[in-house]
């Protein structure tokens, strides 16, 4: 199955999950640390990670990528996903249209959190909010034997509109992301809070590179604003061109059917003066 290159939404700002409601800083961190060359996470089912690949419980695609995005005034994590025949085939049947992640709210150490599997599923209610709540209250909470880590935490399952189908391309200008320059501050913030002691120079530094983003933003914008513009010319001249062939076309039409040739007058005789000749019967 080709790379999926669809992003779909695996969870809001507010989600509740088995420990805790899960807030936008949470979401972006898991965007902005995901690495699949660090740890790729895999879709499976029902959070259940069996060793056998023909069986029921193997892996079903991996997750490629993810961002946020703002909707609605809510932060929402989207995933890209590299799905398995198999996943296609359940996603067409309408099977295991809910999906739940599973984070570690602290990633080898590093005091954020990462995305370390995303499971599927045809029931919500089985990882919907009161359950989660429910088995993180127990005293034996029922789904840690399903947790890679005691301490990762299972989000609330949502409705996901799956769509694995080829996309069509559609070549256009290309565009420097919206929050290019928002993920370079964001870069310099993380930076910050793991370097307390960063001087005047660091601030240099950072205010010097976040203007030379929002310049290549901004460069970026008129660009794709002046590609248009062409584009829109050309597809203009495009027009006309077929425009005066189909005229061209007419014309050609109508001198084809048009005789090209002079009639010659019937001959009537004569001594060239003018006069007919009669004959004397």
């Amino acid at each position: 199955m080709a790379k999926g290159t669809k992003f779909y939404r695996v969870a809001t700002e507010g989600a509740t999950s088995d420990g805790r409601v899960i807030d936008r800083e949470t979401l972006v961190e898991m965007a902005t640390n995901y690495d699949p060359k660090v740890y790729t996470a895999r879709v499976n089912l029902e959070h259940i990670r069996g060793y056998d690949p023909t069986g029921p419980f193997k892996a079903y695609g991996d997750v490629t990528a993810l961002k946020t995005e703002e909707q609605d005034g809510k932060m929402r994590l989207l995933a890209q996903i590299d799905p398995t025949d198999d996943l296609v085939a359940m996603t067409k049947a309408r099977q295991k249209i809910f999906a739940s992640m599973e984070l570690n709210p602290s990633f080898a150490d590093t005091g954020e959190a990462y995305l370390v599997g995303l499971a599927v599923t045809d029931n919500p209610a089985s990882l919907g909010c009161e359950v989660l709540q429910f088995s993180a209250k127990a005293k034996t909470n029922p789904l840690a034997a399903r947790k890679q880590n005691p301490d990762n935490l299972f989000t609330e399952a949502v409705e996901v509109s799956f769509d694995f189908s080829p996309e069509v391309t559609n070549y256009t200008a290309t565009t420097v992301p919206a929050n290019f320059a928002d993920s370079i501050k964001r870069l310099f913030s993380k930076q910050r809070r793991s370097d307390t002691n960063a001087d005047a120079r660091f601030a240099d530094v950072q205010e010097a590179v976040q203007a030379v983003a929002q310049q290549v933003q901004a460069t970026g914008e008129q660009f794709s604003t002046a590609l248009k513009a062409v584009t829109d010319q050309l597809t203009a001249m495009s027009s006309q061109g077929a425009e005066r062939d189909k005229q061209f076309n007419a014309l050609k039409a109508q001198l084809e059917k048009t005789d090209t040739y002079a009639v010659r007058p019937p001959a009537t005789g004569g001594d060239g003066a003018g006069a007919p000749i009669t004959t004397d019967c």
